[in-house]
C-alpha cells in the first residue's frame, strides 16, 4: 500500500472531512443481512440531514426485506482510499409516511421524488451509532470517530 505523502488527520479534522463527503457525496454502499441467506450489499443514493443517512428503496427489494428483520446495517462510501464506514440500525418509512423535510429533501438533491411512483418504495433512516474514517495505513490507529452516536473530540 502506498503511503509516501499522506499526513494523519487528527480526530477533528476527520470528522470535518466525513461530514462534507456526506453532505456532498450521492452513493453509499448498503450491507444488510439474512438470517438464512447471509449477507446482502448495495448501492443507494443518500442524503445526510445532519443527523442522519436516507436512502430509499423499493418495497419488496431484498434491502427493505432484510432491515424489517434485522436493523443492523453497514454503510459505506464508495472510496477505497478515503474510507468512511459507518454502523447503526435502520428503520423503513412507506413512501406516503415519511418526513416531510426528509422526502423533500431527498427531491431536491436527486430530482425525484419516490413519493409521485406508482410502485410503492420506503425511505430507510440510519442515524449512526459507529462511524470510522481513515485515508490509508497512517489513519488506520484512531479511524473510530463516532462512539456511541456521539462524535469524539
Amino acid at each position: 500500500m502506498e503511503t509516501t505523502g499522506i499526513v494523519r488527520r487528527q480526530t477533528a479534522e476527520r470528522i470535518r472531512d466525513t461530514l462534507g463527503r456526506l453532505i456532498a457525496e450521492r452513493d453509499v454502499w448498503v450491507s444488510t443481512a439474512h438470517s438464512d441467506h447471509g449477507p446482502h450489499q448495495v448501492p443507494l443514493w443518500f442524503l445526510w440531514d445532519g443527523r442522519a443517512v436516507w436512502m430509499c428503496t423499493s418495497a419488496t427489494s431484498v434491502t427493505a426485506r432484510n432491515v424489517r428483520k434485522e436493523p443492523r446495517v453497514r454503510l459505506a462510501l464508495p472510496d477505497t482510499f478515503d474510507v468512511v464506514l459507518l454502523q447503526g440500525e435502520a428503520e423503513c418509512f412507506l413512501d406516503q409516511e415519511v418526513n416531510e423535510d426528509a422526502s423533500e429533501a431527498f427531491a431536491d438533491k436527486f430530482g425525484w421524488d419516490p413519493r409521485v411512483e406508482e410502485e410503492s418504495f420506503v425511505y430507510v433512516r440510519v442515524i449512526p451509532r459507529t462511524v470510522r474514517a481513515w485515508r490509508g495505513e497512517p489513519e488506520l490507529r484512531g479511524r473510530v470517530i463516532m462512539r456511541d452516536g456521539m462524535w469524539l473530540d
